[in-house]
């Protein structure tokens, strides 16, 4: 199986047999869409939840709001159909829960509403979630079934 690395900022879409991977998440999110007619999917490891919070704004992969409409074009130029995509979200700790403001979201907390509100706007039902809580988690993405998994250290392995 080909196994693919998406860096922060960063994204993939493909087919096939090929695994989509992302290590380390925090406070990033991962964001994955998945056709399971084409076997097409897609993600993005994504860093803030707004361009206006960062001065480079060159790769798309970093905010939700520039990553989906390049996700989606790719997906649909591999035969995917926007109407039988389904997302998932996995990331978005706390890492550092004494920072900022008592009370105010943290940064996760910002990157996975942020991801779940530009879905909403582009009707993709996001169909699983492994967000928040204070732990790293990487992300492999088995696009031949779909299946995701997320491992960390504190919790082993789970399917999302």
């Amino acid at each position: 199986m080909n196994e693919r690395i998406i860096k922060v900022a960063d994204w993939a879409v493909d087919t096939g047999d090929t695994v989509l991977v992302t290590l380390g998440l925090g406070s990033c999110v991962a964001m994955v869409l998945y056709d399971a007619v084409a076997r097409a999917g897609a993600m993005a490891h994504l860093m803030l939840p707004s361009p206006a919070l960062s001065r480079d704004r060159s790769r798309p992969g970093k905010f939700p709001e520039t990553a989906l409409p390049v996700l989606l074009e790719r997906l649909a130029a591999l035969g995917a159909g926007r109407q039988r995509l389904r997302a998932r979200l996995v990331g978005g700790a706390s890492m550092f829960a004494n920072v900022g403001q008592p009370g105010a979201p943290n940064m996760g907390e910002r990157n996975v509403q942020a991801a779940r509100d530009v879905l909403k706007a582009a009707h993709i039902p996001v169909v699983g979630e492994e967000t928040g809580k204070a732990h790293g988690r990487s992300v492999y993405f088995y696009l031949p079934d779909g299946r995701l998994e997320v491992r960390s250290v504190a919790h082993g392995t789970i399917q999302v």
